[in-house]
């Protein structure tokens, strides 16, 4: 005998909505990983460093992304990149690739340069021939600064006056080439403080640089724990709507229950009321002419020490004193 789906445990179907709903999620994050879903075409890509690229980053032609890299590791003296293409793309088999700048704060994405006929074999890598890895913007100031500040510009501001002074009997064109050569060299040692000044704001700006990147891991890693909280968050509010309306079924099949089983007695009682309600006047005449027999019955019986009359179902006997 089957039990109707209102009263069957709720329990049971809740856990098993709850797990479907979670296996569709996990599917969801991971359709990419999936065989059929996530599929795409393996490549590879040798470098001589990696460049700040990671696993996840973008993978690009002339700006529009075409998949995304799937794994960076060391292979004897150089860096194999491993790429997806998930986006139908055309390069051939001279194509060349490049580590660039995606952001200023040091983010970076895989550059594909499309070359030669046809398309390239799936699995191929690219040689180091045809890759050129990203010099950081960061290093780039920081060596900047750190090669500036060796220059001794006095020295180098004498040097140049004494090559002023060598050939000052030189003809008026070469002459006019050396007193530019002085006031580049007086220009260079007046300078010198602004440029000091420079390369310490330039030493500022990329540690300023390097610290937005540990900034910006954390965000990004904040905003991980924050979706999560979400997800979880959802995730019982989803609960509490499931057990809600599961409640609200079972509710409307006892008051449905109920009322099946009442509506008999509901239906006598109002012929009853609807009986009385037509012999109102009769009962209350019938009750008016009573009295004079009920008054006439107790003097007579009630006469004596030994008897005592009343009428049943009164409150009040006929003849006693009223509260």
């Amino acid at each position: 005998m089957s039990i109707p789906f209102r009263e069957r445990n709720p329990v049971p179907i809740g856990a098993a909505g709850l797990a479907f709903f979670a296996v569709l999620l996990v599917l969801a994050f991971n359709a990419q990983n999936l065989p059929l879903i996530g599929g795409g075409d393996s490549y590879a890509a040798a470098f001589t460093e990696a460049g700040g690229i990671k696993k996840d980053d973008d993978v690009r032609i002339a700006g529009v992304k075409v998949g995304k890299v799937t794994g960076v590791d060391l292979e004897g003296s150089h860096v194999r990149v491993d790429f997806k293409i998930t986006e139908p793309a055309a390069f051939g088999p001279q194509t060349g690739a490049s580590v660039r700048m995606k952001t200023v704060l040091g983010q970076k994405y895989l550059a594909l340069d499309p070359k030669g006929a046809g398309q390239m074999k799936t699995d191929t890598e690219i040689p180091l021939a045809r890759t050129v890895s990203s010099y950081d913007v960061v290093d780039a100031f920081t060596d900047l600064a750190t090669t500036s500040e060796r220059i001794d510009t006095d020295q180098l501001a004498r040097s140049l006056n004494v090559m002023a002074d060598e050939f000052k009997d030189s003809p008026e064109h070469v002459k006019a080439a050396l007193d530019g050569l002085g006031r580049l060299s007086r220009t260079v040692a007046s300078r010198d403080a602004e440029l000091k000044t420079l390369l310490a704001h330039a030493n500022s700006v990329s540690k300023t640089v390097a610290d937005r990147n540990a900034s910006t891991a954390t965000l990004i890693k904040d905003a991980d724990l924050l979706m999560a909280e979400l997800n979880a968050r959802r995730e019982a509010i989803h609960t509490l709507f499931t057990n809600t309306s599961a409640l609200a079924q079972q509710l409307t099949g006892l008051v449905r229950d109920n009322r099946a089983q009442l509506k008999p007695a509901l239906d006598q009682l109002n012929q009853v009321l609807a009986v009385l309600q037509k012999h109102e006047k009769d009962l209350d005449r019938t009750i008016a002419m009573m009295a004079p027999f009920t008054r006439v019955f107790a003097n007579t019986l009630g006469t004596g020490r030994w008897f005592d009359t009343f009428v049943a179902n009164l409150t009040v006997p006929v003849g006693g004193i009223k509260p």
